[in-house]
């Protein structure tokens, strides 16, 4: 996939990986203090804080994913995040039965998300981003690359004599 294409799919990756975690966010953040709840029953220290952090990682981590703010900084963080909130909030081995089935099916769906933000914090958001937009020069659609420059001329060689051999005219 080149160009357009490729650029088009890295939006619409970013989009769906925000889609998983942005209404949840705002949800929380509504009503901060129920997940704090949540998390206490699950054994969390310090569920308000942890709460709080949360809430602000899981709001502005799909908000700067989506802009394609930070990528790396962005991604890792959000890899992590859901990655501990997987093993907080759904310890499918403490269950038994159908209830260990759906519960190791949320963590595995979390860890597949976890995976999705590393290798969005590899491969960049791509040219229709924030970081994308200021790549390019003077606000076009060519991103900025490299000068090329001209081959070096070659010395004239001298001859045994010290004079370098006539040119020969255009």
């Amino acid at each position: 996939m080149f160009g357009s294409a490729q650029n088009g799919v890295l939006l619409a990756a970013r989009l769906l990986m925000a889609a998983a975690l942005l209404p949840t966010g705002i949800a929380r953040a509504l009503n901060v203090s129920g997940f704090a709840l949540t998390l206490a029953g699950a054994g969390c220290p310090a569920p308000n804080a942890v709460a709080t952090a949360a809430v602000i990682v899981q709001v502005f981590g799909p908000l700067a994913l989506i802009l394609g703010v930070m990528p790396r900084i962005t991604g890792l963080v959000m890899a992590l995040f859901v990655a501990a909130m997987a093993a907080l909030l759904h310890p499918f081995w403490v269950y038994v039965g159908g209830s260990a089935v759906t519960e190791r099916s949320f963590f595995l769906a979390d860890l597949g998300l976890a995976g999705a933000f590393l290798m969005y914090a590899m491969t960049g958001p791509g040219a229709w981003s924030w970081q994308g937009y200021f790549a390019r020069s003077g606000g076009g659609s060519e991103p900025v690359r490299a000068p090329v420059r001209a081959p070096a001329k070659k010395a004239p060689v001298k001859r045994a004599g010290g004079r370098a051999p006539a040119r020969a005219a255009a």
